[in-house]
């Protein structure tokens, strides 16, 4: 008799410690319920959470104890980050990352970085996948941890797509919800894609290739940016910097208002590379200046993307984005087209270029 008045009040505290249990795990990644299969994103926040902390300490004169050190530096996305820059052979030392955490500038800062922090929390993972999806091939799929951190270097990137594929975006001060969301839709495509259109380049078509071919094909993949930048805008009527500030939006408008020379300037970088006119040194340094804030590589690569959506449709441009050799003679076909119908000049590739991939 007395288990039959027990056994209720038992297992409401048993649920109750396992409930307890589960929340306290989770406090610091903030995921959803995804009902797309092809979603699995949880955003991390562990690094940010316990930097926030210090930085309350010391705002607030108190002493910042070993144990609040230990539960940055074993976080998980602290560690990851260190692992990423020491990949990149860039110094990243604890010693260093303390005395960044404790500068003037980053306490000063704090309740802005707080608030843009609870802000990130709130996103719809799901709902930001839709976007690059929609510019993916349908097998495509989006496994990825995004880590919003607070660190030296103010810029955003992906990081072990292959194995624990993640995307790390920088912090910023009062960067609007609606900023985050852009930047994280872009770095999602590049995770979408890189589950896909690798699989329908098969070695085979590379084979049929010359080495020095197959640098191009590498380097006419960096246009991947400007794919990603109309992807993360929803379309190709969006602008791309719809939500920024406006200094980044004249930005943007000034260099694709550079479209055509650009184009040329990167054809002859490519076409260097398959005539055998460049060494290693000389290749990557002309190749990374086209990445710049948003350079080349993001701008030529948006503006050709727009070009051929418009032209012959979405499944068409996915067709290009995954397998390259087929981008600029659609691209071709379409600019005649596209710039009869809106009144407009764009450059197109070389039947030179155009010939390399016959």
């Amino acid at each position: 008799m007395a288990m039959r008045k027990i056994a209720p009040f038992y297992f409401l505290s048993l649920l109750f410690l396992l409930v307890l249990i589960f929340y306290s795990e989770q406090v610091n990644v903030s995921a959803q319920r995804l009902s797309d299969p092809r979603v699995n994103v949880h955003i991390v926040t562990d690094e940010a959470d316990a930097v926030l902390s210090i930085l309350a300490k010391k705002e607030n004169g108190q002493e910042i104890e070993d144990t609040d050190w230990q539960r940055v530096l074993t976080s998980e996305g602290y560690i990851r980050l260190q692992k990423r820059e020491r990949s990149m052979q860039r110094r990243f030392e604890d010693a260093d990352f303390k005395t960044f955490v404790l500068s003037d500038n980053l306490v000063k800062n704090r309740h802005a970085l707080a608030d843009t922090l609870s802000r990130w929390k709130e996103t719809d993972v799901e709902k930001i996948a839709e976007r690059p999806l929609a510019y993916l091939p349908k097998n495509a799929f989006i496994k990825a941890k995004i880590y919003p951190v607070i660190k030296p270097r103010e810029n955003s990137f992906v990081f072990d797509i292959p194995n624990d594929p993640a995307i790390f975006l920088y912090l910023a001060p009062n960067k609007s919800k609606e900023i985050f969301e852009n930047e994280f839709a872009h770095e999602l495509h590049h995770i979408g894609y890189g589950t896909a259109c690798p699989m329908q380049r098969t070695a085979v078509k590379l084979k049929e290739l010359s080495p020095a071919m197959q640098e191009v094909m590498k380097w006419l993949g960096a246009f991947g940016e400007g794919f990603a930048m109309l992807a993360a805008a929803g379309g190709v009527d969006v602008h791309p910097h719809e939500f920024s500030l406006p200094a980044d939006r004249a930005r943007w408008d000034k260099d694709v208002a550079n479209f055509n020379n650009d184009l040329k300037t990167v054809e002859k970088f490519l076409l260097d590379l398959a005539t055998g006119k460049l060494d290693e040194k000389s290749e990557t340094n002309t190749a990374r200046s086209f990445y710049g804030v948003q350079g080349a590589w993001y701008t030529v690569g948006w503006q050709m993307a727009v070009v051929i959506e418009k032209t012959f449709g979405r499944a068409k441009l996915v067709e290009c984005m995954c397998d390259e050799r087929k981008l600029a003679s659609t691209y071709n076909r379409g600019v005649k087209k596209y710039n009869r119908r809106d009144h407009r000049q764009l450059a197109s590739w070389s039947k030179d270029f155009i010939d390399k991939f016959r």
